[in-house]
């Protein structure tokens, strides 16, 4: 951890941050229970790249970009992996006398010392940014395919014949490290999801990173019967069942990750389909500010959160971050003085101070049986996973109504298309009219790699294609209201938009990261009016726009202006 003391010098020292205002964050970031440097970088109050910058000034020390080196694999095999992760440095260059190192705490000065005497060479520090070398300390693994075949072309005693003693093959130690392998690959790359397919004369392994699906290897056949049963084996299936679809979890922790796999088996015409999804459980909580949301739609969130009641719901397809959104919300509503409970399915996220429960229909343990029974523990707010069917929307709907706060998911494709269905599950107009806050509708789209990001302006061709799918000019008039532009005059040919180019840092995607997008639907008097009415959806929508309600769309363009994400992006996940 860097010396809060130090933190303080070198920003007063750089002229980064007036000591009043460095008071400010200390005793904010101290009722936050966080490190001052943390929470300076999570709020955005300064960035990571200029501190470590100045704090190399400040020190008389080197900075080093590690992006725009390369580092040879005898330098790096110098300080070892285990030393180098736990201590976040990395060797990157090297002579006869001299290991040059990148540290983002020059004042762990054990770790220096320790070096020196035990690698008998002398140590240069250099200041690096902890994201830089997280970066770097990859290289210490190797290329995916190489070390899977290391594990996998030596031992021929994993085959077809076999795999009739299916829980002996499961502890098999070529199938064991390759299994472990692939999950620790998996971590490393930041997949959400792992598909393991089974096809004709292959296994098939894919990666799901930044919501796209990547194909990484091919395991040869005779090592799927191994892969799958080691997979039942930790999830605490039944490895003789091949029949029928199978659900199971388990978890894997060590000093760099602790990681929970929610694992999913079917069977299929080429042999058993494994789909493991990853669930971080070191990951923070995002606040509202770092999921994406523009000052309006922040406003308006804050604005209801602080209702003592009524209903928030979250709306879009799966895989569009609901779940994320609710639990951010309900990280700032966690206080003492109130009691949260949950009902979900699964839990995918502790939290400390929420009382989760976790749904089980095989014993009739459903949404609307749990949500009765939360209402009977005193609770001030609910979280419901997700509201299904009508017994779960009317339960909730009531709860709202007399005096709680109700979070909940819908699958709905955007805000004002919530109100109809739940409508059409059976919920009267005149609950619904008067206990919804709002409507949060979200979808993830990638980000710009931020190492090969590039400038441009659209093509009549494309200006065509856009105009087919979306309303151009509401766009238009969104820029220039939130003054992304100056003027929508000129359409949005002369508008610079931004792209990546692909580079090693991103695969060579153009992309790194997801973010959200968003729209919100606020209740008010005249929607009220337009529910009890039983308007349709259109109606809704014009009316939200009347309130500069910023959609989905307008608000992908908003972030596509600012370099945040891609026009193409914008396309990829709002198209219906």
């Amino acid at each position: 951890m860097f010396p809060e003391k130090k933190v303080r010098d070198i920003l007063i020292f750089s002229q980064i941050l007036p000591e009043a205002e460095f008071l400010k964050a200390k005793e904010k970031a101290k009722k936050e229970k966080k490190d001052i440097l943390q929470y300076l970088f999570d709020n955005g109050i300064i960035k990571p790249d200029i501190f470590y910058s100045a704090c190399a000034t400040f020190l008389n020390l080197p900075f080093v970009d590690l992006k725009k080196i390369k580092i040879r694999k005898d330098t790096l095999s110098l300080i070892s992996e285990d030393i180098a992760v736990n201590n976040n440095i990395i060797a990157f260059d090297s002579d006869e006398k001299t290991i040059q190192v990148a540290t983002s705490n020059p004042y762990n000065l054990e770790i220096f010392e320790f070096l020196e005497k035990s690698l008998n060479f002398k140590i240069a520090k250099n200041i690096a940014t902890p994201e830089a070398i997280k970066e770097a300390l990859k290289n210490y693994r190797k290329s995916l395919s190489a070390e899977f075949k290391y594990l996998t072309e030596d031992d021929k005693k994993v085959n077809q014949e076999d795999s009739s003693d299916l829980e002996k093959l499961a502890y098999d130690i070529p199938i064991t490290k390759v299994v472990d392998t692939l999950l620790e690959h998996a971590i490393l790359e930041g997949a959400s999801d792992i598909h393991i397919e089974a096809e004709e004369k292959n296994v098939l392994i894919r990666f799901r990173v930044d919501g796209i699906l990547y194909n990484m290897m091919k395991f040869p056949k005779y090592i799927q019967s191994g892969i799958i049963s080691r997979i039942k084996i930790l999830a605490n299936l039944k490895v003789d069942e091949h029949r029928m679809p199978q659900d199971g979890r388990f978890k894997i922790s060590s000093d760099k990750f602790k990681v929970s796999f929610r694992v999913s088996v079917i069977p299929t015409f080429d042999g058993e389909k494994i789909v493991m999804r990853l669930l971080n459980e070191k990951s923070k909580v995002l606040s509202l500010e770092q999921l994406g949301l523009n000052p309006g739609a922040l406003e308006i969130i804050k604005r209801n959160i602080e209702k003592p009641h009524g209903m928030i719901l979250v709306t879009g397809p799966t895989g569009s971050g609901k779940t994320t959104t609710l639990y951010t919300i309900l990280n700032i509503l966690n206080t003492p003085e109130v009691n949260i409970s949950t009902i979900e399915d699964p839990i995918e996220y502790r939290m400390k101070g929420v009382n989760q429960s976790q749904i089980n229909p095989k014993i009739g343990f459903t949404f609307a049986s749990g949500l009765r029974a939360l209402l009977r523990q005193d609770p001030n707010i609910i979280m419901v996973g997700e509201i299904r069917d009508q017994e779960t929307a009317e339960i909730a709907i009531h709860s709202a109504l007399t005096g709680h706060l109700v979070l909940s998911t819908l699958h709905t494709n955007d805000a004002p298309t919530s109100v109809p269905r739940l409508l059409e599950m059976g919920v009267p107009t005149f609950l619904l009219a008067s206990t919804f806050n709002i409507i949060i509708a979200q979808r993830l789209l990638r980000k710009i790699c931020p190492d090969c990001i590039t400038s441009y302006t659209i093509d009549d061709k494309l200006i065509k294609e856009l105009e087919k799918q979306m309303d151009i000019q509401s766009i238009l008039n969104t820029l220039e209201r939130e003054k992304a532009i100056s003027s929508a005059k000129n359409g949005l040919k002369d508008v610079l938009f931004y792209r990546g180019k692909g580079c090693d840092k991103c695969k060579k995607t153009g992309y790194k990261g997801r973010i959200g997008i968003y729209e919100i639907l606020e209740n008010d008097e005249k929607l009220s009016d337009l529910i009890m009415h039983n308007a349709g959806a259109e109606k809704i929508r014009e009316h939200a726009k009347t309130k500069n309600m910023i959609t989905m769309i307008e608000d992908g363009f908003l972030k596509a202006k600012s370099g945040i994400t891609t026009i193409e992006e914008i396309l990829r996940v709002t198209k219906q």
